[in-house]
């Protein structure tokens, strides 16, 4: 038997939801207002801090195209990169491997006319090897204005996933304060990984990460998460915004921000029908 979470009408969902929810028609759409919602951001003006997410990537496109017509100026504007990619020895993936978030980042900064471009002091990656530095420089910037992300098959945010150990009992207050980390990555997430990313290929991908922690990301003064994966976000969705907080679903610990929207598509959204 499923959950009734996964087949309450959406009306019903929203009355529960402990965040909140916005519906775009379809996935274009909601890449689309994804791309709108940070330019519309850096155009507010003055210091503009923000943790930007790679995967999905289909924003970014899209928002490189909004700031060359429009001519929005990112020298004012702080990124803090969520997380990286890692080797089976922990050492943070070349920039130019296929699967770099960086790489990825870097290529959209590069696609922005050069006068427009964010300064390089300005963009931050977690690293492995300098573990604090990241919320140190988010800490100086004056806090985080807007944490963007995606949410995981298995509920994760940036690569905050579910604790693996069986010995090591990780509470929800604890998670709620987990700070940049390295992590080993769940088996769900290597499998949904090579789906989108390496034809199914599993080997194809890093099993190591850095991620910032559920601490920065819960001082962010606003939260959007975007789930932009099609039915395989259906779950999770639900999950996130009405399902128990629990480390299991590592979003649901979000639950109770004064400023958090989950932003999906009409279909994602829809009531879970099992059928072959």
């Amino acid at each position: 038997m499923l959950d009734p979470l996964f087949s309450l009408p959406l009306d019903a969902l929203r009355a529960r939801a402990r965040m909140g929810i916005h519906l775009e028609p379809d996935i274009p759409s909601l890449l689309d207002h994804f791309a709108r919602s940070v330019a519309d951001q850096i155009r507010q003006g003055g210091p503009v801090r923000l943790i930007l997410p790679v995967g999905p990537m289909g924003q970014y496109p899209r928002l490189a195209g909004i700031a060359n017509r429009e001519r929005l100026s990112w020298r004012n504007v702080h990124v803090f990169q969520m997380d990286e990619f890692l080797d089976w020895q922990g050492r943070p993936v070349p920039v130019t491997h296929p699967l770099s978030f960086e790489g990825a980042m870097r290529r959209f900064f590069a696609s922005i006319d050069p006068e427009l471009r964010i300064p390089e002091s300005q963009y931050h990656v977690p690293h492995p090897y300098r573990i604090d530095e990241i919320g140190e420089a988010i800490q100086r910037a004056g806090g985080i204005d807007v944490c963007y992300g995606g949410i995981g098959y298995h509920g994760h945010v940036a690569f905050n996933e579910p604790p693996l150990s069986r010995w090591a009992r990780i509470t929800v207050e604890k998670f709620r304060d987990s700070r940049t980390r390295v992590v080993a990555l769940g088996s769900d997430s290597i499998v949904v990984q090579s789906i989108t990313s390496g034809g199914g290929c599993a080997e194809a991908i890093p099993p190591m990460a850095v991620t910032l922690g559920m601490r920065d990301i819960r001082a962010s003064r606003k939260i959007r998460l975007y789930c932009a994966g099609g039915a395989r976000h259906s779950a999770v969705f639900r999950i996130a915004v009405a399902g128990q907080v629990s480390v299991d679903y590592p979003v649901t610990v979000l639950q109770g921000h004064p400023d958090i929207v989950v932003h999906t598509d009409e279909a994602t959204a829809c009531p879970i029908e099992v059928r072959l």
